[in-house]
């Protein structure tokens, strides 16, 4: 049976390598970072091999990347700074210092404005760097340390969230002030959305601290509207080792908003639910400790970044199998997707 899947994963991946290839009109590439290191790695999704590592780069923890594919950044938690790197030279090429510790950021997608959640609770906040003259140009102030901020896929609201706070912000970008808040009861874990025919937000999808599954937000409402459960496996098949309170901590919404995708912890599987109408659509087993996730943009593959087991899974979205595993350096978290033009 081993024999079996070992050689029906290696046509799969055959035949990914060779269709992605082909489909692919653009150079794309997946930047991994690794939260207990100092390097970061990058994979070519054509061969689901690492093609080149970024060294000097400590305890990185959120990832983006320019809309021209010239620049990727990365929140330094060691030095309190924004690190701007050269994609050709791999070089960091300028520090913009902060007001605090940082955790995750985010670019609009015109590429004019980075956010940076300040995780720091005696000035807890979220900085906004202007990356015309890449300076910090105001620091929006918050009830708590903020983990995450995601700009909607129409660039028009940041989503701050708040684990000691267990409160989630919406910024309005244009203006960077605050438009609305809710509270939760956990802290305010990743986070995605779901649009509108027009490109607008629809639904948050939260996940919460301590909680196995994922919160459905109306935008719109400003309200919780459903809760998806993950599957419980017996205690033989779960690790609940090191959760630190966040037994999910992983989504993605599938390019075309056809999935929804999760990771567990404890389980060390994916899973996806159908949108727009959620219905569970099973899981995929992958490393040890699944805790961050990000897609190619067809939304063909899906990367899992696993903590527990130094790599990186690639899971086939429309077959739901494991199709290729990646080493990469110690404990990965955060990755992301660039397309370059």
């Amino acid at each position: 049976m081993k024999i079996y899947l070992d050689l029906l994963k290696v046509l799969l991946l055959s035949g990914f390598c060779v269709g992605y290839a082909g489909a692919q009109q653009k150079t794309v590439r997946i930047i991994q970072t690794n939260a207990a290191g100092d390097n970061v790695h990058i994979i070519d999704p054509t061969t689901n091999e690492v093609v080149e590592v970024i060294l000097g780069m400590p305890i990185a923890h959120g990832v983006t990347s320019h809309p021209d594919g010239s620049r990727y950044y990365f929140s330094n938690e060691v030095e309190h700074t924004l690190d701007i790197v050269s994609s050709q030279t791999l070089t960091v090429i300028k520090q913009i210092p902060l007001s605090g510790r940082p955790n995750n950021i985010a670019i609009t997608p015109d590429g004019q404005k980075i956010y940076v959640a300040i995780r720091d609770d005696l000035k807890p906040g979220v900085d906004i760097i202007d990356l015309t003259d890449n300076q910090v140009i105001k620091t929006i102030h918050m009830l708590g340390g903020v983990h995450n901020v995601f700009i909607t896929p129409d660039g028009r609201h940041l989503a701050a969230g708040m684990i000691g706070a267990e409160t989630l912000t919406v910024i309005d970008t244009e203006t960077d002030e605050p438009l609305w808040s809710m509270h939760f009861d956990g802290g305010v874990r990743p986070m995605a959305f779901e649009t509108n025919p027009d490109n607008s937000t629809k639904r948050i999808f939260v996940q919460i601290s301590n909680f196995h599954g994922v919160y459905v937000v109306d935008f719109e409402q400003k309200a919780l509207i459903e809760k998806l459960w993950m599957p419980e496996l017996s205690i033989s098949q779960t690790d609940n080792d090191a959760l630190q309170g966040s037994p999910g901590h992983g989504l993605a919404v599938s390019p075309d908003g056809t999935q929804l995708w999760s990771t567990s912890k404890p389980n060390g599987h994916v899973y996806a639910w159908s949108l727009p109408d959620l219905n569970f659509l099973g899981g995929v087993a992958v490393g040890h400790h699944p805790d961050w996730l990000t897609m190619t943009p067809d939304g063909r593959y899906l990367y899992a970044a696993n903590a527990g087991s130094n790599d990186v899974s690639v899971v086939d979205t429309q077959t739901m199998i494991e199709i290729a595993t990646i080493p990469v350096g110690q404990v990965p978290k955060r990755n992301h997707t660039v397309v370059f033009p």
